[in-house]
């Protein structure tokens, strides 16, 4: 089957298209023939090598997070899916590899493909779907009223989370270039705030919840400020956590070294009386398929900038490191 790989780490190195063996199925692992992956920032920095710490992949290895297609083959213990399901999903860490024709996947992280939407719709969901629920549902568990600053609303994350943010009741401020105010308007955002003629600190105050993606320090200390004392403050960008780093079973010379990284955030946070996670996402499939129900009840919807062709994978990752992008890119598999 075809794959694009990461033959060596480096900003500027290009993934091969290469021919490589089929995947075999464990027995609680399906086979499903990719019809649509999706391009997400994480692909980047995995190629880069930023990931390395944590996630040590050796190459050469496929890349790629997102994914929808239909069974081919399922394992000997496999349980909630057949042969023929339309499915999606996030692949866990250490079993990416969604840009191929194929990918072996366990079933605990698969979750039915929602009926109401094509198979390039299901494969821009599952990494930002996930994302913004653990960011949102799992960690900071928002209410009715609350009021919630999500940044970035017209990216990937950021056109689902608002959604998700207003399904729950939220109020919800998020900042765009004016290019995009209609867009982050239509998926319901309550204050919009153009980060180019505007600072967000000067018009927030007394926020639950930040979900903060961006990578400049000044972004990271202006947004604790916005909270109020109590609330919590979701990076995805970092830094990553001396927590983060026991989460994920990393040995004490790793948690010392994400302890010193994170010390100056959570110092300004403990004074502040505000709370800092890092959330760097995990495969779920019980979560993706609650967001399924979602979106065949229209309350979430998915946004695309662009279905570019397979083969032109390089191309694809190229314009979304541009930060540019109104949603998400999605790459056609299967024609």
């Amino acid at each position: 089957m075809k794959a694009f790989q990461v033959r060596r780490y480096g900003k500027k190195e290009k993934l091969v298209l290469a021919e490589v063996p089929e995947p075999t199925v464990k027995d609680n692992e399906v086979l499903v023939q990719i019809h649509s992956t999706a391009i997400n920032l994480l692909d980047s920095l995995i190629r880069n090598g930023d990931f390395k710490i944590f996630l040590p992949y050796k190459p050469p290895f496929t890349n790629g997070h997102d994914m929808a297609g239909v069974i081919t083959k399922v394992g000997a213990n496999v349980s909630k899916f057949k042969v023929g399901d339309e499915v999606y999903a996030r692949p866990s860490d250490f079993h990416i590899g969604t840009f191929a024709e194929f990918i072996a996947i366990s079933e605990n992280d698969l979750a039915m493909k929602p009926k109401n939407i094509s198979m390039e719709e299901a494969a821009s969901i599952p990494l930002v779907g996930l994302t913004s629920w653990q960011a949102l549902v799992e960690i900071t568990n928002v209410k009715k009223g609350q009021k919630v600053f999500i940044q970035a609303g017209s990216g990937g994350v950021g056109t689902f989370a608002i959604q998700l943010a207003k399904y729950l009741g939220a109020f919800v401020a998020t900042t765009t270039s004016s290019a995009n105010t209609n867009l982050v308007k239509s998926l319901g955002a309550d204050l919009i705030i153009d980060y180019k003629t505007e600072d967000f600190s000067k018009i927030l105050k007394d926020y639950d919840v930040v979900l903060h993606s961006n990578r400049d320090n000044k972004i990271l200390n202006k947004s604790l400020q916005i909270l109020k004392p109590g609330g919590t403050l979701v990076s995805l960008t970092g830094p990553p956590t001396k927590d983060f780093a026991k989460k994920i079973g990393l040995g004490r010379h790793f948690q010392f070294i994400m302890n010193l990284l994170s010390m100056s955030v959570i110092r300004k946070a403990k004074k502040l009386n505000v709370n800092f996670e890092f959330l760097f996402m995990k495969a779920d499939g019980n979560q993706l398929s609650e967001i399924t129900t979602l979106i065949e009840a229209g309350t979430i919807r998915p946004v695309i900038d662009k279905i570019i062709p397979f083969e032109q994978t390089n191309e694809a990752l190229s314009y979304v490191e541009t930060g540019r992008t109104k949603g998400k890119v999605v790459l056609k598999v299967k024609y």
